[in-house]
């Protein structure tokens, strides 16, 4: 069985007409699925929709949220319930096309365990299609795999390889770099992407500098996630011989009698150089602390559920 989660936030003009597309191509291609949308503090008629679906349709299951928590959270909600050993995740705006899933499955059969897709024609502005290619880009550049598009939202997986992934803020578009980086393998697949018919898009330009950041969030988890005093102690390291050398340098002269010394700017930097460096050693053993900690102690769920479909 496979399971195809749905995140949704303000999409009921959207819903009915999916899951009947979905229901089509399941049928057609005999594939047994459940499917779970994830409410994610809606405030049209979304959540209401999904229950009078899920009332004629007993493999329709749902979450709601009690608030709007983000993508991120809405994934980690459905992998959290979905019964699968195959995860689809989908766009409930239409613009994904659930003929796709056939071609994800065929993917995953020849070994792969995630498949991206890849919207090689996009019906999105020319202001939304350029800043993602160019992150696309650099994703591939700085942590891989070189993927065309990371951000789609349809992709497929084997249950195994979500579930080793913690997912919150905006690292849902990182999915691919956080499985790829445990080890599983990743591919993608071009796939249609539809003009949007019914709501707005749920995206704007600040959309962009969170991916950013979040880009050197990934970076830092990805290669230091586990070990962080190597990131803070390699730097703080560097700067504390620096200060050192420095300070050295001016004993010498202290001892040879070349005077004063506390008027010559090395002094200042080198004192500098010592604290900062070690105040950073400092900062990577709280950080290691902290990540043995949390490694131990389990992760935190972060967002909170008012109801449940089963």
């Amino acid at each position: 069985m496979i399971s195809i989660i749905i995140p949704t936030y303000n999409e009921e003009e959207n819903v009915g007409q999916l899951i009947a597309e979905i229901d089509a191509v399941l049928a057609n291609d005999n594939i047994e699925a459940e499917v779970i949308f994830v409410d994610d503090g809606s405030t049209d008629g979304s959540w209401q929709k999904i229950i009078d679906m899920a009332a004629n349709d007993d493999r329709i299951r749902g979450v709601r949220f009690r608030r709007n928590f983000g993508k991120a959270a809405a994934l980690s909600a459905g992998i959290a319930k979905a019964r699968g050993d195959i995860i689809i995740t989908m766009d409930a705006d239409l613009q994904d096309n659930p003929k796709e899933i056939p071609h994800l499955l065929a993917k995953i059969d020849e070994g792969y365990d995630v498949v991206s897709g890849w919207k090689k024609i996009r019906h999105d502005p020319w202001h939304k299609v350029m800043p993602s290619r160019i992150f696309n880009w650099f994703i591939g550049k700085i942590c891989g795999p070189p993927l065309h598009d990371h951000n789609c939202g349809l992709k497929c997986y084997k249950a195994e390889a979500l579930r080793e992934v913690t997912l919150y803020g905006e690292l849902h578009r990182f999915i691919t770099v956080l499985t790829y980086m445990r080890g599983f393998r990743v591919t993608e697949i071009p796939v249609e992407h539809r003009p949007r018919i019914h709501g707005t898009s749920k995206y704007g330009v600040k959309r962009f500098l969170k991916g950013l950041l979040d880009l050197i969030t990934v970076r830092f988890l990805t290669g230091y996630g586990q070990r962080p005093q190597h990131a803070f102690g390699a730097v703080g390291s560097i700067a504390f011989v620096f200060g050192l050398a420095g300070m050295i340098y001016l004993a010498v002269l202290w001892l040879t009698g070349v005077r004063p010394i506390g008027t010559r700017p090395i002094l200042m930097y080198s004192v500098v150089a010592l604290l900062f460096g070690a105040q950073l050693a400092s900062v990577g053993i709280l950080a290691e602390l902290f990540t043995s900690y949390n490694m131990s102690a389990g992760t935190a769920r972060f967002y909170s559920i008012s109801d449940e479909i089963d």
